[in-house]
């Protein structure tokens, strides 16, 4: 007997409570709300308090999706955290949160780290090793800590990203046709230094060590645009479907005019597309999951309905999966 498809059964979010609005940034750099707001659509950020955690962030997210799933934590056999943003190089981040949420020390744990597309990699691949017949459940969660590896004199960086998490859970399918029908991921070779944050080895200049994002910001938005344009086309191609027929895309959440030209170039209407960065902004590897919790929280996202899920991050990595819900 063939084994059912996998799904993803329940998701979480989880952000801190602290607000951090343009204005209040207008004071600290050379900017001003309408400045942000035209150029990138945010308009606030979570930002986390001291002593809280990426750890933290990831293990209120998960504790959701599973509640939401309707399983505990002995159930999971399988945990993939998406960061940029560990709380320490080694162990994995993955690692601390297992011990928080008191899943068995059986389960595989570990980290992966694809910069904003993380969460889409840790979905393949939990996916795939869940189809394996090895694992039974798996959760999945994207996790940043941005503000710590921020640079708040650069207007340029500071006033587009948020910390927070996200996570899903994943498993054999509950319902006839809901399962994760198809996913694609890739890197664009030579592109590591257009977005990027520093380490120790990283450059001879002292003023290089510093461990904050750098990225050059044109450079990338071309490079974005096209790149999640082509996952999506790819996706469609594969599965044999058409655009029209999607009925929820969650784009990362990075910055409005991406999403925009991404729409205009798929010609698909920008009202099928789920938006939050302009109370987020982005959150990296967190994006995707927070923006899918999103979704289907406020009903954008139903059972049996086809969600397409596009992202790129640093590398620059791209990648995209369609979800039957």
């Amino acid at each position: 007997m063939a084994s059912p498809p996998i799904a993803i059964l329940g998701t979480g979010a989880h952000a801190p409570s602290r607000i951090l609005t343009n204005e209040e940034l207008a004071q600290r750099v050379d900017t001003s709300h309408e400045w942000i707001v035209s150029r990138t659509g945010i308009r606030e950020r979570r930002v986390a308090e001291p002593g809280q955690t990426t750890a933290d962030l990831a293990s209120a997210a998960a504790a959701e999706a599973l509640a939401n799933a309707g399983l505990a934590p002995a159930d999971i056999d399988l945990l993939i955290l998406a960061t940029v943003t560990p709380d320490l190089d080694m162990p994995a981040t993955a690692c601390l949160v297992q011990q928080r949420l008191g899943i068995p020390s059986g389960a595989a744990c570990f980290d992966v780290n694809a910069a904003c597309t993380g969460f889409l990699y840790g979905l393949d691949v939990a996916w795939s090793m869940l189809s394996s017949g090895r694992y039974r459940h798996a959760l999945v969660i994207g996790a940043e800590r941005l503000s710590s590896v921020l640079d708040w004199e650069d207007r340029t960086t500071c006033v587009l990203f948020g910390d927070g998490a996200g996570a899903a859970v994943l498993g054999p399918a509950r319902r006839p046709g809901a399962a994760i029908l198809a996913s694609r991921l890739h890197t664009v070779a030579g592109t590591s230094d257009l977005l990027h944050i520093p380490g120790p080895s990283y450059s001879l200049e002292p003023a290089e060590h510093r461990r904050v994002i750098r990225m050059k910001g044109k450079e990338v938005f071309k490079l974005a645009v096209r790149a999640m344009e082509d996952v999506a086309r790819e996706l469609l191609e594969q599965q044999r479907i058409s655009g029209d027929q999607i009925d929820c895309i969650i784009p990362h959440q990075a910055n409005q005019r991406i999403i925009d030209a991404i729409a205009q170039y798929l010609q698909l209407p920008l009202d099928r597309f789920f938006i939050n960065l302009d109370r987020y902004g982005n959150t990296s590897a967190a994006s995707i999951p927070i923006a899918l919790h999103e979704a289907r929280t406020q009903g954008r996202v139903q059972p049996g309905q086809l969600v397409l899920l596009v992202a790129f991050g640093a590398g620059l990595t791209y990648g995209g999966a369609l979800v039957r819900w």
